[in-house]
Formats: structure tokens, C-alpha cells, sequence
């Protein structure tokens, strides 16, 4: 996995750019830090291509990138943007998400230097449609596989974080959270009568998440250890801790979650902690007949089109229970 660029190897221009999106914009460091992978390898390939380097080739990634300021970028054309994004998916084998990302990258580069710094004024990626995904419906856990892996949690003996496992899943299933989202929770972030939560979401925006009583039931059995003797001397905020009492990591609840899929018996499924948002969302739409609109707010989507696959999945079951009717394979004159 290639490491995140450095800001000295970049232009004084380009660094003006990431320097942008972080205090300006507000964008999360490890979005700044993709952008800017993102943009090292396109100024990578656009001076191999000027310099006859091969782009298969080690020399590559020892290209200096320093050189691609204002003036250059002034003078690249939307044909070498296009091929550059061919050789993404034709050379690196680089699926649509990672495409529409890089093309991302260049298109708020080129946005920032024309319209926030007037460097110049042509916009070579202005008009470049962003790669389209494939259309494939979310993967979801339904109530008896969620109802498992809720009583896998339960079932084993030899954990010491239990309350707050069990806790974390909850607040997925029912919530329809982020990973960040919920390692982002203070004790400070939840309404004292457990009625609801705020989360720091994408771009960090605020919003609110209500509670239901199955929620607000686990938050007060793990707030009560949580707040406990036994962590009084614990210096963060986070409601949720590692075992060496600091805020617990991504990468914690995401072993803890596959750890709990598996011994739930649905680690075949492949199934992530991001399919527990999911299955959150087909819940809420299929079985409590939620509205759409009330659905993205829930989520956090910036745009209600994300939302609606849900609904897809809706009509997915429809079909199927229209095929399970008997009189579905008979035929006229059988």
C-alpha cells in the first residue's frame, strides 16, 4: 500500500491546495492526505509521459514532483487528463470508486487554482464526467442473522468487554452509524436522558442521531461501567475505550466485528462493519416503512440518490416474494 505524500514534495502551490481543504474546507487529514496521493500519482505520470520514463517501471516512483506548479498545470490539456485516468483502470487496474476519487482529486485542484487563486483560467477537467459506478445493491445482515450475531456477542465467556460490544453492535444495527462516527463519541456527545447523540460526520458536519429503546438500554448499561470507579482516572472523553483505557480505533471494532461475525457463523457471507450501516437502513426502510427523506437525514447523505438504494432493495424483495407464489411456474394449458 503506497504511504501518504509529504507536503514538500509538492509545488508551494500545490501545498497552498491541501493547506485548502484542510482549514478552509474542513476536510478530514486523511482525506487531504488521499487527495494528495491521488495528485502525486498524476504528476507523476504526466512528467513521465514528458520525459520518456516508463510508467511500469521502478523510476516512477522516484519521479519529482516539485516541478508541477501553476505555470505547468496551466498548460495541460483535458486529452491528458483522459489518459491518465485510462491508465488507472488499463495499467494499475483501478476499479471506478478509486477513478472518481483521483479524477476528484484533479478536478478540485483545477477548481481551487482557476476560481479561489486566479492562477489562470481554463479548466481542462471542468467537463469531465466522473467515472459511473456499478450499480450492485448493498449487502445486509437481516433480523435472524442480526439477531446471531447480537446473541454471539452474548455468548462468549471469555470476553471482558462484552457490555461494550454488545453496546457497539446495537448502536450499528440500529443506528445506521459510520466507523468514524461512532469512535468519534464522547460521554459529553449523548443527551442525559438517553434520548439521543450527536456524531461528527463527512465533512464534519454534526447531526443528530435519536435512540431507540433497545439504545438507549445498552448505552445505560455500558455508561454505568463506563463511568464507573474503575475508569475515573481515564484522561479521554471517549465513550468507548481500548483495553489500554484510550478511545478505541478503527481497526478494533473492525476485528471485533469480524471476530463476532464469525463465531455467529456469517463470516461467509463477507460481511464488514459497514454492512451493519447497511443492514441498519434495510431495516428501518423494509420493516418500519420509514420515508426516504427521514432515511438520509438518519444516515447522513449528503444527496437523497445514495438513499434511495435502499429502496431498490425494497423491490428486490418484492420480486422475490412475487416468485414464491405457487402459481408462479405455471404455465397456460398445464
Amino acid at each position: 500500500m503506497a504511504s501518504f505524500p509529504e507536503l514538500y514534495e509538492f509545488s508551494e502551490q500545490v501545498q497552498q491546495f491541501a493547506i485548502y481543504k484542510r482549514t478552509i474546507q474542513g476536510c478530514s487529514e486523511k482525506t487531504v492526505n488521499e487527495y494528495m496521493l491521488d495528485l502525486r500519482t498524476f504528476f507523476r505520470y504526466l512528467i513521465a509521459k514528458d520525459k520518456g520514463i516508463d510508467i511500469e517501471s521502478e523510476d516512477f516512483i522516484k519521479i519529482d514532483i516539485t516541478p508541477i506548479d501553476a505555470d505547468y498545470l496551466s498548460k495541460i490539456k483535458t486529452e491528458q487528463i483522459y489518459e491518465f485516468l485510462f491508465y488507472t483502470g488499463d495499467t494499475r487496474k483501478n476499479m471506478w470508486s478509486a477513478k472518481a476519487r483521483k479524477l476528484s482529486a484533479i478536478k478540485g485542484l483545477y477548481k481551487y487554482m482557476t476560481l479561489k487563486r486566479n492562477y489562470f483560467e481554463e479548466n481542462p477537467a471542468i467537463n469531465i464526467e466522473s467515472p459511473k459506478p456499478k450499480k450492485a445493491l448493498p449487502k445486509f445482515l437481516n433480523l435472524d442473522e442480526s439477531m446471531l450475531l447480537l446473541q454471539a456477542i452474548l455468548d462468549d465467556e471469555e470476553s471482558n468487554t462484552k457490555e461494550r460490544d454488545y453496546c457497539i453492535i446495537t448502536l450499528f444495527l440500529n443506528c445506521g452509524m459510520r466507523l468514524s462516527e461512532l469512535v468519534g463519541i464522547n460521554l459529553t456527545d449523548i443527551d442525559r436522558d438517553l434520548r439521543s447523540l450527536r456524531v461528527l460526520g463527512k465533512g464534519n458536519k454534526e447531526r443528530i442521531i435519536y435512540l431507540n429503546g433497545a439504545c438507549r438500554d445498552v448505552l445505560r448499561d455500558y455508561i454505568a461501567i463506563r463511568t464507573s470507579p474503575k475508569y475515573e482516572n481515564v484522561q479521554t472523553k471517549a465513550l468507548f475505550l481500548s483495553r489500554l483505557n484510550k478511545r478505541i480505533s478503527v481497526k478494533t471494532v473492525q476485528w471485533m466485528v469480524y471476530k463476532y461475525l464469525e463465531l455467529a457463523g456469517l463470516e461467509a457471507k463477507h460481511y464488514s462493519v459497514h454492512k451493519l450501516r447497511h443492514t441498519a437502513a434495510t431495516l428501518m426502510y423494509q420493516s418500519g416503512n420509514v420515508d426516504v427523506r427521514v432515511l438520509k437525514d438518519i444516515l447522513g447523505h449528503e444527496q437523497l440518490n445514495t438513499t434511495q438504494i435502499y429502496t431498490h432493495v425494497s423491490n428486490e424483495s418484492m420480486q422475490s416474494a412475487m416468485d414464491q407464489n405457487p402459481l408462479a411456474k405455471i404455465k397456460k394449458g398445464e
